[in-house]
């Protein structure tokens, strides 16, 4: 059995700190991943005026935020400009491409995209890829191959944006299948590669999912013989869950399970089906999710 791994990096501290450690966590074992960058301005603490909304004060206390993302990432940009995440971490990514990981773009203000992604036009779209690439270029020496929308959500302005980078493929909605998107009737040319796991801070603290028995839980939503993409965070995974996660991955090498780039999860010899992108609520998430369309 494959495991896709996407590797979400959506802040400073997480690339400063997280990165380098899951880096080395990879390469200890001889695996390779696909990183999403945000480069631009490190702005999330300003997502702490969604502390109003229920269903979001209620995740930050089941998952304990302040203890899992530090409180620099709590209140980064909120009573100070956030800082340009890939000046001065050029060395971080580069390690990151050195190493053999595939690269991609997660956004140029996460923030942003994650707030009013739906209110943006194509052009502001557009502009933000190209910054970001451009980042991701100088520092790596190689152009991005992929991006993934943060928190999955995207729109028909997202995908459209995305054509001019002739990506291999995609990663912007949560799902079952890889599949090509269809958009007004046509079908686009790049494919995607949906999350179908749930991520740590979705589930710890519901039904009795706890620390002690999240990897647990999480290898038993594995399906033999199906798609499998696991997202994890480097502001979580990189840092204060670095122990978890090297203990799920030495778990999944026990039982004889490969864990990949999702590059690697395209077929290569068999046809991809057309697909359809909606929005919907799931559990664990506060707002919208772009989800794959089931029939």
């Amino acid at each position: 059995m494959q495991i896709g791994l996407r590797i979400d990096v959506d802040t400073w501290r997480g690339t400063r700190l997280g990165v380098p450690r899951l880096c080395d966590i990879l390469s200890q074992r001889k695996i390779l991943g696909t990183f999403f960058f945000s480069v631009g301005p490190d702005n999330m603490g300003r997502h702490l005026w969604r502390l109003c909304r229920p269903a979001f004060l209620l995740k930050m206390l089941r998952s304990n935020a302040p203890g899992l993302y530090g409180w620099d990432i709590i209140f980064r940009g909120t009573f100070w400009p956030g800082p340009l995440i890939g000046a001065g971490n050029e060395a971080v990514l580069k390690r990151a491409a050195r190493d053999g990981h595939e690269i991609g773009i997660h956004a140029w203000d996460h923030y942003a995209w994650q707030t009013h992604i739906e209110k943006q036009n194509q052009q502001q779209i557009s502009d933000g890829l190209r910054k970001a690439w451009q980042v991701i270029q100088d520092a790596t020496g190689r152009s991005p191959i992929c991006a993934a929308s943060p928190s999955w959500r995207t729109t028909p302005k997202v995908l459209l944006s995305r054509e001019e980078f002739k990506f291999h493929f995609n990663s912007d909605c949560r799902g079952t299948s890889i599949f090509y998107p269809m958009l007004d009737g046509e079908k686009l040319p790049t494919p995607q590669i949906p999350n179908t796991l749930p991520t740590y801070d979705e589930v710890i603290g519901v039904n009795g999912i706890t620390n002690e028995n999240y990897n647990a839980f999480l290898l038993d939503q594995l399906r033999p013989g199906e798609l499998n993409v696991l997202t994890i965070h480097a502001e979580a995974e990189g840092i204060t869950l670095a122990k978890t996660f090297e203990d799920f991955l030495d778990e999944a090498i026990k039982r004889d399970w490969e864990i990949v780039p999702l590059g690697r999860l395209l077929p290569r010899h068999t046809d991809i089906p057309a697909g359809e992108i909606c929005n919907e609520i799931i559990p664990g998430r506060e707002g919208w999710v772009s989800v794959q369309k089931y029939f």
